[in-house]
């Protein structure tokens, strides 16, 4: 039985392929139901430390920050992309030169804001390399509103 995708896979689709960091590190999602996977593949462009060879911290923060706005892009019906208010990112271990997968889960989705928490680990799920997370402003009030 295959299950059909959610409404807003083409949402999450057109901000992937619009998205010129998704595309120049060849980001991919796969989508199963309302959840995401993630996968940065490896490339020498991403060593930040090439005597240790360890990845660079700015691009896998930028990766989670990505793998979390794309699940916001999944879940909401969001109207215009979503501003960061704030991010945190936890570097839990050395990156090495490998593939990098994350996962994002929405803690709380309100009407104005998200928060949103990622991780990603190489080879255990269980032992991620940097956790992330952000809260997004996900709708603005309309100023011509009455």
């Amino acid at each position: 039985m295959t299950q059909d995708p959610p409404a807003n896979a083409g949402a999450l689709l057109s901000f992937l392929e619009a998205s010129p960091f998704a595309r120049k590190m060849g980001v991919s999602c796969a989508v199963a139901g309302d959840e995401i996977l993630a996968t940065l593949p490896f490339d020498e462009m991403l060593i930040g430390n090439a005597r240790i060879r360890a990845l660079h911290g700015g691009a896998m923060a930028a990766f989670l920050e990505l793998t979390a706005t794309a699940r916001l892009y999944l879940v909401a019906d969001l109207k215009r992309p979503p501003k960061i208010i704030d991010i945190t990112v936890d570097y839990l271990r050395q990156g090495k030169a490998a593939d990098l997968f994350a996962e994002a889960s929405i803690v709380k989705l309100g009407r104005r804001m998200a928060s949103v928490h990622a991780e990603a680990w190489q080879a255990e799920r269980a032992k991620p390399v940097v956790a992330l997370t952000a809260h997004f402003l996900v709708r603005e009030d309309d100023p011509n509103a009455a």
